[in-house]
This record gives C-alpha cells, structure tokens and sequence, in this order.
C-alpha cells in the first residue's frame, strides 16, 4: 500500500512537469510570434520628418554656477539698553522707512531719575548765581579797600583779609560752575539713556523676521527684528581655478530662478575673492542681480551663467533635433532612408541651437521635425530640411531619394 502511494506522488509530479514544459514551450512561441509582428510592424513605418546637418558655429565661453539668493543689505536691529519691550510698531513683512520708530522700551524709571537729575541742576544754577553775586560784592569790598590804604584810612591787615575773602568766593564760584556743567552731563547722560529707549530703523528695508513679542525683556545684544534691502540681491558661487583669470568685475551674468521658470535676470560680477580656497581651488565671486518690482526672494536657488568675454568653435544643432531616451540626450540620424539614434553630450542652449560636446561630427544628417514620434529603424519620408513644407527643387528631390534610399519621395 504504501509502495502505491510513492508511485502514484512519482507519477503526479512527472505529469506536472510535462505540462511545466508545454507551457514554457507555449509562451516562447507567443514571444516569437510577437517580436516578428513587431519586427515586421516597425518595417512598414514611415514617418514624414524634415532633416537638418549639424554644423560649426562660435558660442560664447560661460560657466554655469549655481547658489542662493540673499539681500545685498541685512541688519539685526537691536536695542541699546536693557529693558522690556512696552511697544511693537511693524510686523512681518511690513516696509520700513530709515529712522522710522521701530520699538519702545519702558522708561519710567529712567524718566523719574532725569526729573530728579534737572532739579539737581536747578539747584547749582541758583547756587552759582549766588556766587555771583557774594563774588560782585567781596570784588567791591576788596577795591574799596585798596583806596582806604593808599589814604591810609585803613590798616594793610585789614586789606589783606578782604583780598582774601574776594579770592574765596572766586573759587567758590569756579566750583559752582564745575558742579553745574556736571550735573549738565548727568542730566545729558539721562537723556541719551532715555533716548535709547526708542529704537529706530537703520536703513529702508522690509522686516523678514520678528525676533521678540511685547513684554519680552532685552539687552543690547538681543535682536527685535531683522531687515532686509531687496532692491539688490546676491548670491555667491565658486569659480575654478581655470577660470578665475578670465573674469573681470563688472562681467554679464545670467541669472535664472526655479520660481519664474525660464525668464532670465540680469546681473553683474560685484567682486572677485582675491584669495582661492585651498581645499577646492577655486575662487568666490559675488554676483549682483538688480531686483526694483523685489519678485526675487532670499534664499531662491538660482543659476548663475557667467560670459568669460570670449568665444570658441562648437558643433551645434537645431534644439528641436534633441530626444532623450531616459536621460540620455540624443539624437536621430537620417541614414539610408531610415532613423539611427545616436547618443551624445550637450552643452550649452543657445537660441535655437544646441552646443554638441561629443559623438556627433559636424555634417552629420539628423531629423529634426518628427523626431519625437521616431524609434529605431523605422523609415522616413523627408520633407523639407529645415521643418518647412514648401515644394522641392529638383536637387532637393534627388537628395531625398538619397535619403530615402533610393526611392525618391512617396
């Protein structure tokens, strides 16, 4: 029974695998069967495009750099004394203007102590004018004096100690005056304290943050907001070492921003750091972008391209000749009456051309009009070579049969 049971599993999995290898066999001849139809399909393709030859031109040498946006002018407004913040006149994003009054700081006590410090100086004022007075009155004692001896009316003694008592209350107005401008400086010094009590703005700008609320107790280095300038922004990028010696200040820069997609910006080479970074070799340069509607913002990542002043030779072709295959740049050669697709590199996108760095010798027949309905092998139909569909001369015509292989045009 049980010698039964092994023959009968045996038997069951030797009928699996029979059925295994139909089924393999099924599904390989269903692929085969496809890869012809498709193989055969794409045969009979034809696809109407206009073609264009790659060719040499002069560009323009650049550098693209990439950084962040900042304002030009950036401040931490802080106080300059130690208080509570009694009051908050601009909020974020509100426009300053210079000297506008930004924060109050409470001052009661400082008020209290510059009332007491003027009625200090009352004082001395009275107290100098009475000098003043004892100084005019010993000065008439001290001449009447002086007469009295010559006539011999009165004893040199006597004189003597009215000289001396015109001579005490000299000093004592000298001391009256040095204590009045000291108590004028206490009081001044008051004042200026009470005066740092209100913070102003130090240039025009828009607050882009708010460091403290109402109440908030602060001292000199505590920040109660931050402005900015965006009338100019700049961003800092690294130049290699290569290429430092070819910019000047004062350089065109072409600056783009994610945000506005591919609008430029004007900008220019502010300054060239006179000292390389040893790590990376390469210099910082400060570009400037103008920003007067202020539709930059700080920290916007831009792309900075730098004209170096000169020009080299370059294979360019029409942008409309570019594919992509992933992200493989590419392009589709019209070779024999049909589409070869040939990888290659690009640099730089200039109008309506594009810079080819390698694989692509100038010369070279590509499709442009068409080229994004192409796959490979499938046969073409040309039409006019630079996108139009104008009649053909008879030239044209023999250069299409060329093309088309021989064919001349369908």
């Amino acid at each position: 029974m049980k010698k039964a049971k092994v023959a009968f599993g045996l038997l069951l999995l030797a009928a699996g695998a029979v059925l295994f290898g139909l089924r393999v066999k099924e599904t390989q001849e269903q692929q085969a069967k496809a890869a012809k139809k498709g193989k055969k399909d794409g045969a009979q393709r034809i696809i109407t495009v206009s073609v264009a030859e790659a060719r040499t031109g002069q560009v323009r040498q650049e550098i693209l750099l990439t950084g962040s946006l900042r304002p030009k002018e950036q401040v931490d407004v802080t106080a300059k004394a130690t208080g509570r913040v009694e009051r908050l006149t601009y909020q974020l994003g509100d426009f300053v203007r210079r000297g506008a009054l930004i924060a109050e700081l409470e001052d009661d006590e400082l008020q209290q102590q510059v009332s007491r410090a003027r009625a200090a100086l009352l004082v001395v004022n009275a107290s100098t004018k009475q000098r003043m007075a004892e100084l005019e009155n010993s000065k008439a004692n001290f001449v009447r004096a002086g007469n009295l001896m010559k006539e011999g009316l009165l004893p040199r003694s006597d004189y003597e100690s009215r000289r001396t008592a015109y001579e005490v209350v000299q000093a004592q107005l000298e001391l009256s005056k040095a204590q009045e401008g000291q108590a004028r400086a206490e009081l001044r010094e008051l004042e200026i304290r009470v005066e740092q009590t209100r913070i102003y703005a130090p240039m025009d700008g828009y607050v882009s943050r708010r460091h403290v609320d109402q109440g908030a107790l602060v001292n000199p280095s505590t920040p109660i907001l931050t402005l900015v300038n965006m009338a100019t922004m700049v961003t800092m990028a690294s130049v290699p070492e290569q290429e430092v010696g070819k910019l000047r200040v004062g350089a065109r820069a072409r600056v783009e921003v994610d945000a506005f997609g591919d609008q430029t910006f004007d900008g220019r080479v502010a300054r060239i750091a006179p000292v390389l970074d040893a790590a990376t070799r390469s210099a910082t340069v400060e570009v400037e972008i103008p920003n007067p509607d202020n539709r930059l913002k700080a920290e916007m990542f831009a792309r900075v391209t730098l004209d170096l002043g000169s020009t080299r030779s370059a294979v360019l072709i029409p942008r409309e000749g570019l594919v992509y295959r992933g992200s493989q740049p590419g392009v589709f050669l019209a070779e024999r009456g049909r589409s070869t697709f040939r990888a290659i590199e690009t640099g730089q996108t200039i109008g309506g051309d594009v810079e080819v760095l390698a694989h692509l010798a100038p010369g070279a027949r590509i499709v442009t009009r068409g080229s994004a309905m192409l796959r490979e092998g499938d046969q073409l139909k040309v039409v006019d070579g630079e996108g139009g569909g104008g009649t053909r001369s008879a030239g044209s015509r023999k250069q299409d049969a060329a093309v088309n292989g021989g064919r001349g045009e369908e």
